[in-house]
């Protein structure tokens, strides 16, 4: 039963976090008030959020996630590429 709850609550925090990757996603394609600066500290608070959900996966964030999010904002604003940041 504790192993049922534990699959159900890893679950959840995938769904959370499908959600957080696709919102952030959409408003980086589609708000046009957004700044580049904006833009990029959405990015940062996106994986704030995520290591919220799951604070062992920051590598998995920054293979898999980040570079997702950071192409919608290099093609928003026409830039080559993003400097990394500490």
């Amino acid at each position: 039963m504790v192993e049922d709850e534990e699959v159900r609550e890893e679950q959840r925090r995938i769904r959370q976090l499908r959600l957080l990757v696709d919102v952030t996603a959409q408003v980086l394609a589609e708000d046009r008030r957004l700044t580049l600066c904006e833009a990029l500290r959405l990015v940062e608070a996106a994986r704030t959020a995520a290591l919220r959900l799951f604070p062992e996966k920051s590598g998995t964030f920054d293979l898999v996630i980040r570079p997702r999010l950071e192409r919608i904002v290099m093609e928003r604003f026409g830039i080559a590429a993003i400097a990394p940041v500490n």
